[in-house]
C-alpha cells in the first residue's frame, strides 16, 4: 500500500463504513435512515475526515457577499447538524433558515440554536419550502453527490433565490464522483448560457477532506478534491452611483 493506504486506513473503520454506506446509492428511505442514525456521531466523523467544505464555501460565499451580511436572508439546503451554520454566523450571517431530509440530523440543528427556522424536506424530490425569490443567498454544501441531490435540483435553488442573490455549491472531485461533478457542471454552464445566473467563482481545493479508500485518493495524498462554486442570480442589480 501506497501513503494513500495508509491515509485511508488512518481513519476509523466505522467512519469508513458509515461513509460509505450513505454514498452507496441506497434507496431513499434507507439513505435517510442512515443519516437519521449518523446524527449524533456526524460532526466526530467529519472532524476525524478533516472536512473543509463549510468553512471554504462560508469564506467564498462572505467574500462575494457585497451588503452586511447580518440582514441578509439565507437558506442553507441540506443543512446537516448546522456545520455551515456556524461558519456562517462567524462571518456575520445571522437570518439563517435550514432544510434537510433527515430528522435526525435537524434535530442536531436545532440545538445549535443558530437557525431562526428549519424545515424537513427532500430536495430533488419535492419543491422547497420557500416562495420565489425569497433568498439574498442560497447555500448547498456537500450534498451534490453521486446518490444525493440530483443536478437537476439546481433550477429549485435558483428559483427561490432573489434576482442579484448568491448561491454557493460545492461537490467533490475523487473518481467516484466525476460522473455526477460533469452532469452538475453540464447544468451549471447551461443555466449561464440562458441567461439565469452568472459564475462568480469556481474553486478547485486540493484536500477538501481525507480519501476513506485508495482508489478515491488523489494521486497518492490521501485527500480527495473538490470545488467550491458561487453564482449570482440575473438581473444583477447596477452599481449605485457615487
Amino acid at each position: 500500500r501506497g501513503r494513500a493506504g495508509a491515509a485511508g486506513m488512518r481513519l476509523p473503520a466505522g467512519v469508513r463504513e458509515r461513509v460509505a454506506a450513505v454514498h452507496c446509492g441506497a434507496a431513499l428511505p434507507e439513505r435517510l435512515r442512515l443519516y437519521d442514525g449518523w446524527a449524533d456521531r456526524y460532526e466526530e466523523d467529519v472532524a476525524a475526515l478533516e472536512y473543509r467544505a463549510p468553512h471554504l464555501a462560508a469564506a467564498s460565499l462572505a467574500f462575494a457577499f457585497p451588503a452586511p451580511p447580518a440582514g441578509a436572508r439565507l437558506l442553507d439546503v441540506a443543512c446537516g447538524t448546522g456545520l455551515v451554520a456556524r461558519e456562517l454566523h462567524r462571518r456575520g450571517f445571522r437570518c439563517l433558515h435550514g432544510v434537510d431530509g433527515s430528522e435526525g440530523m435537524l434535530e442536531r440543528a436545532r440545538s445549535t440554536g443558530l437557525y431562526r427556522q428549519l424545515r424537513r424536506c427532500v430536495v430533488g424530490r419535492e419543491p422547497l419550502p420557500a416562495p420565489a425569490e425569497h433568498y439574498d443567498a442560497v447555500t448547498v454544501v456537500g450534498a451534490l453527490g453521486e446518490g444525493q441531490v440530483p443536478s437537476t435540483a439546481v433550477t429549485e435553488l435558483l428559483r427561490v433565490t432573489k434576482p442579484g442573490g448568491f448561491l454557493c455549491l460545492t461537490t467533490r472531485s475523487n473518481p467516484s464522483n466525476l460522473r455526477y461533478k460533469a452532469e452538475l457542471e453540464a447544468a451549471l454552464a447551461e443555466l449561464e448560457r440562458q441567461g439565469a445566473w452568472q459564475k462568480v467563482l469556481a474553486q478547485e481545493v486540493e484536500r477538501w477532506e481525507r480519501a476513506t479508500s485508495e482508489e478515491e485518493s488523489t494521486q497518492g495524498t490521501g485527500y480527495i478534491s473538490g470545488v467550491v462554486y458561487i453564482y449570482q442570480k440575473c438581473p444583477v442589480p447596477p452599481l449605485e452611483e457615487g
